[in-house]
């Protein structure tokens, strides 16, 4: 080996040497600088033998890409932000796991594509934090993890033109792209238990407010009616997803009202405060009552008693999400998709 090359090597593993530059891999592989920079870039303007070679050299000299200067040199930020709705949750602290579910699938999923995720940068509350985020190019575009409350800014951003996929309630019509379970279809199957075990009064805990929940709400209202039988449905709204206020409201509730016979929750999360405040309460299911919840976390079979819930499709959700917003990044019109729901039986 020359000495000059041992030398580029000694300096680049040296962390007090010089940095060794994208010239430097040019030389010692014997190309261009253009053509190093094609190869760093996935560029297929290279034959597969140039590319091995300056992928070689670049290895074992410890070259390193820099990721930002390289965004500020191309048009896109290969950068995906993901909002989560801490909106929802009482002092911005999610504790549900199913988000995290959605979350996982969606990072795996920006990285077989090689791209990087932003979570929920400050200043994301109103349409100017989306529009400066995106305006400065640190991001190609936004999913958003729970629709929650935020329908008019959503739609508000849609019509300027910024693209970003929604986990939430599905549209077809609507003015951005959804992904999202049959949310209508997960409340008909809690009816539909609800009426198999002979139950008339029946409790929703949700907060209706949501678009997703509301459409659970309704499913669970349709079934009722289609039965033609007389069944009485109450509401509990529930302000906050957190799982101490659902287990306050649920216990003033029952202290409050007649026991219901039947309770149908917006999630497994509150499905579990409903039961620990009702067992408090001498109120236990399934002795008393049947209790469906929503989403199938993992903790809901092995919960006792074990959770009958409503399954969504999240395992697939996080590639469908982030495949609808890299059609809107290369300026194509994505549809929403709806994924379809199911009963899963348990003990409640």
């Amino acid at each position: 080996m020359a000495d000059g090359v041992k030398q580029k090597r000694a300096r680049a593993a040296d962390p007090a040497g010089s940095t060794l530059t994208m010239s430097d891999i040019a030389r010692l592989a014997k190309v261009s600088k253009p053509t190093v920079s094609r190869v760093l870039n996935g560029s297929p303007l290279v034959t597969a033998e140039t590319r091995d070679r300056v992928l070689e050299v670049a290895r074992a000299n410890g070259y390193a890409v820099n990721r930002n200067a390289q965004k500020l040199r191309q048009s896109r930020a290969n950068t995906v932000t993901v909002v989560l709705d801490f909106g929802s949750h009482r002092a911005g602290a999610i504790g549900d796991p199913f988000i995290f579910e959605l979350l996982a699938g969606v990072s795996e999923a920006l990285s077989i594509r090689d791209q990087d995720l932003l979570l929920s940068p400050p200043g994301l509350s109103d349409a100017r934090g989306f529009q400066d985020l995106y305006r400065a190019r640190a991001t190609d575009g936004f999913i958003i993890l729970g629709q929650g409350t935020r329908h008019v800014l959503l739609t508000s951003l849609a019509k300027a033109g910024l693209p970003l996929v929604v986990w939430g309630a599905v549209d077809p019509g609507g003015p951005y792209c959804a992904v999202g379970s049959d949310n209508l279809a997960g409340g008909r199957l809690a009816g539909e238990r609800f009426l198999a075990r002979g139950a008339k009064r029946w409790l929703f805990v949700g907060n209706i407010d949501h678009a997703e929940i509301d459409l659970r709400f309704k499913g669970l209202q349709q079934a009722a009616r289609d039965s033609g039988q007389d069944i009485v449905i109450d509401h509990l709204a529930i302000d906050s997803m957190a799982y101490a206020l659902t287990f306050q409201r649920a216990a003033d509730y029952i202290r409050d009202h007649a026991r219901p016979d039947a309770v149908f929750a917006f999630s497994d999360t509150a499905a579990m405060a409903v039961i620990g405040a009702f067992r408090a309460a001498g109120h236990q299911t399934p002795q008393d009552y049947a209790l469906v919840g929503y989403n199938n976390i993992p903790p809901a079979a092995h919960f006792t008693p074990g959770i009958t819930t409503i399954e969504q499709e999240t395992g697939i959700a996080g590639a469908i999400l982030v495949e609808k917003l890299m059609q809107l990044i290369d300026g194509t019109r994505p549809k929403s998709v709806m994924l379809p729901t199911r009963l899963i039986v348990r003990d409640t």
